[in-house]
């Protein structure tokens, strides 16, 4: 399939997204102005736009169709609310939606500017194919802070993008086997045998003629539960309570720090926001970046380690410099 014409199905879903319903002559006549159409202005023949609607149906299981309870044979997508709970597939219609755009609008290709891919995207295929048939990786890794790089094995389970960054969560073999050997011992601190590794700090990697199967019972989202970023965590869910002054609670309603994000009270001067989530150092890093526009209110803890930070903050900033004029 060419790029085109994926991008011909991109552009019905979410013109259909965008509009709710439409008739097929009013798809035909956003067809026609849409820069994408198979000739210059052509319409999009009925023929050919029941083959997309099935072609999307079968790629991406949406299902487009006659709405009855909308006068004027109105077609819309079959429960929308499926497609916008689904991240991944919300991703990549929205991108290749965007791309769709910028194709048609060539004159705005220069006014247009985007944060550059993810890094580590050099490993995807072959982590996607090892994740497809299940196989056991060889990888060579080098941490950040690490003088050495390290080759072992790892189960690829999931992928996970965060701040322009993939990383691969992956059951590790070797720690399952050294847990299992050494199960009981006195004094013996049993090994995390489903880990984080960054693709950016892949060295080399190989998928092996060995397969494996996933825990029983590994779900992505229960592994992240509560947990901002890509750090998992098996520390307790806090409640936590943010205090957000000036123009923070406008972004912070727009673009949530975490999904369990509630606003509580607002006044003129400040709105508080509640939040249940586990007190890692992503979560911290996401406070910290709202800068003196947020304050900790809760828990005790936290706002103590925000404070330190602060702290810490103030004694760079109090301290001299060599570059000090």
């Amino acid at each position: 399939m060419s790029a085109n014409q994926f991008g011909r199905y991109v552009w019905l879903i979410d013109t259909l997204r965008h509009y709710k319903h439409l008739s097929y002559k009013e798809i035909n006549d956003k067809w026609q102005q849409s820069g994408l159409s198979y000739g210059d202005g052509d319409e999009l023949p009925l023929r050919t736009f029941h083959n997309h609607r099935k072609a999307i149906q079968d790629i991406f299981n949406i299902i487009i169709e006659i709405d009855p309870g909308v006068k004027g044979y109105k077609y819309h997508i079959l429960n929308p609310e499926e497609l916008e709970g689904d991240s991944l597939r919300s991703w990549l219609i929205d991108s290749f939606a965007t791309l769709n755009q910028i194709q048609a609008d060539s004159k705005l290709k220069d006014r247009i500017e985007f944060e550059d891919i993810p890094s580590g995207n050099t490993w995807l295929t072959i982590f996607m194919q090892a994740m497809r048939e299940n196989k056991i990786m060889e990888v060579t890794h080098q941490g950040f802070g690490k003088e050495n790089a390290y080759t072992f094995e790892i189960e690829p389970y999931c992928l996970k993008v965060v701040k322009r960054r993939w990383y691969i969560i992956a059951n590790n073999p070797r720690y399952v086997e050294l847990n299992r050997i050494h199960k009981g011992e006195e004094g013996y601190s049993p090994y995390k045998e489903i880990l984080v590794y960054g693709l950016d700090r892949i060295r080399e990697a190989s998928i092996l003629d060995k397969t494996f199967e996933m825990k029983k019972g590994f779900d992505m989202k229960r592994f992240y539960e509560g947990c901002t970023g890509v750090i998992p965590s098996d520390q307790p869910t806090e409640h936590v309570l943010l205090r957000a002054y000036q123009e923070a609670p406008d972004y912070l309603r727009t673009l949530p720090l975490h999904e369990s994000q509630q606003e509580l009270e607002s006044n003129d001067e400040s709105t508080i926001f509640s939040y249940d989530v586990k007190l890692t150092y992503d979560f911290l890093q996401l406070i910290m970046q709202q800068g003196d526009q947020v304050e900790v209110l809760a828990p005790k803890n936290l706002r103590e380690q925000m404070r330190d930070l602060a702290k810490r903050l103030v004694s760079y900033y109090n301290a001299p410099t060599s570059f000090d004029s």
